[in-house]
């Protein structure tokens, strides 16, 4: 068997070699052959040359390897991948890596650029619900890692989610945001629907399919043939024809994003024009991109890129839902600058001296404006901000001790002048973050002192949020 499948190729290339100028064509051959791991050259150099009684003494095996490789090395390669979908070789998958090879090696080098940033997003999803990580190449099949993709029927996004879809799998999209744009959330949808694919059919080249053409079409094109254990070859024929090139294109794009470094040089592929090392803060008040951008020094257009879903170039967060925010890794200065834009109603503010180190404002007083909430006294208030009663009826021109929900009253706190050797750092609040759990992660900081220097009013905190943390030096 293997003496014929070795004497197949053998003359079959040799018909292929004596067609071409030699010169030329070891050139281009050996260049291939060069790129090949020494395992792949030697599995397929072992298998032809098993029996040398059916290699011609004049044949070149450079160049009957480079000819060979389309009918056992992309198979070699996929398999190789130990893949949970099944990664099939067929004609039909050569036939998409034959165009990527040959037209669009430029279109995949920028796809590997792109997925520096975006397949991290992705990943994490696809780990988070047990789906096999090739799913993170379908963006570049879909979208070409544009958030702003649209194609011809409406869908949008990374993911091309369908308007209706992307809301029966708790995307929002009303007139501030579309999370169809959102790689972060709209990766997550995709999950759930690859997930609740999977769960339908059991395979995960009809859930791939049916991300195309829906569950509906998959069922019906199942029903119409016999059997069990039926795959997506048995169906292709009776899918639409975008449906039958979707699964080919899938499996070649899986190929060439792994062995790209196969068929270009990588060291030229260009850079992505925009930063990846990134945080995630949350925003409980309406705040532009423009001032978000002065803040953190850097140009809006970046903070668009890094933030799609806006579709106003304003963050509309609030205290009972807050928006999340992509920016990148700043220093600590900046992130300062940042607190000021997102705390306006702060009591305190960080500031620079000409040396570059943050201090607080030296103002003895403090004006902030309290609006009164239900149930709250003049007490509980005076308390909250350690005052006394009779001062916010003075600076309130009060008569009596009443007063109503959503009565705003003038608060004049008296501080002492703080030297310039006082700073501040910031923390970035996470998932399951208390006051108490942060304030013992710094020495000598107290609930008290962090509700005081963040003007928190109860222990409750929002993940994201900028709290200023002060550290006399």
């Amino acid at each position: 068997m293997i003496k014929a499948f070795a004497l197949f190729f053998v003359v079959c290339n040799l018909a292929f070699i004596n067609s071409y100028g030699q010169n030329n064509k070891l050139k281009k051959d050996t260049a291939y052959v060069s790129r090949l791991t020494p395992n792949e050259s030697r599995i397929i150099r072992n298998l032809v040359n098993r029996d040398t009684s059916f290699v011609h003494p004049q044949v070149n095996l450079n160049a009957l390897l480079f000819n060979f490789d389309a009918n056992l090395l992309y198979k070699y390669r996929l398999d190789s991948l130990n893949s949970r979908i099944s990664l099939d070789y067929n004609p039909y998958v050569q036939s998409y890596i034959d165009v990527f090879v040959s037209e669009r090696t430029k279109q995949i080098g920028k796809m590997v650029s792109l997925g520096n940033y975006y397949f991290p997003i992705f990943e994490k999803a696809l780990k988070e619900n047990d789906i096999p990580q090739e799913f993170k190449y379908l963006p570049i099949v879909e979208s070409s890692l544009n958030p702003h993709a649209i194609s011809r029927s409406g869908a949008m996004g990374l993911w091309q989610f369908m308007y209706a879809t992307a809301k029966g799998y708790g995307l929002t999209i009303d007139s501030y945001v579309d999370e169809r744009k959102d790689p972060i959330n709209s990766s997550y949808a995709a999950c759930r629907y690859l997930k609740d694919a999977y769960a339908e059919f059991n395979d995960w080249l009809l859930a791939l399919a049916s991300y195309n053409c829906g569950m509906g079409a998959i069922r019906r094109a199942l029903d119409k043939i016999p059997g069990t254990n039926k795959t997506f070859w048995d169906i292709r024929n009776l899918l639409p024809q975008e449906t039958r090139d979707y699964v080919p294109k899938f499996i070649a794009v899986t190929y060439m994003m792994n062995y790209i470094d196969k068929h270009i040089n990588i060291e030229n592929i260009p850079e992505i024009a925009f930063k990846i090392d990134i945080d995630s803060i949350y925003v409980n008040r309406n705040v532009s991109f423009s001032s978000l951008a002065d803040a953190l020094r850097m140009e809006e257009k970046e903070l668009q890129i890094l933030n799609p879903s806006y579709k106003k170039n304003v963050v509309n967060g609030s205290s009972q839902e807050p928006k999340r925010l992509i920016i990148p890794k700043v220093d600590f200065y900046t992130y300062a600058h940042l607190f000021d834009v997102l705390n306006p109603d702060a009591e305190t503010k960080i500031v620079y001296t000409s040396s570059k180190s943050p201090v607080a404002e030296t103002n003895a007083k403090k004006e902030i404006y309290h609006i009164v909430k239900k149930g709250q006294s003049l007490g509980s208030i005076a308390n909250s901000y350690k005052i006394e009663v009779q001062d916010i009826k003075v600076w309130n021109k009060l008569k009596t001790n009443t007063i109503v929900p959503g009565q705003k009253l003038r608060i004049v706190k008296e501080s002492p002048v703080q030297s310039a050797n006082v700073s501040y750092q910031t923390y970035v609040v996470k998932a399951g973050d208390t006051l108490s759990s942060i304030a013992n992660n710094f020495k000598g900081v107290t609930v008290s002192a962090l509700k005081e220097w963040n003007n928190l009013f109860d222990y409750k905190v929002a993940v994201g949020r900028i709290l200023k943390i002060k550290i006399d030096m």
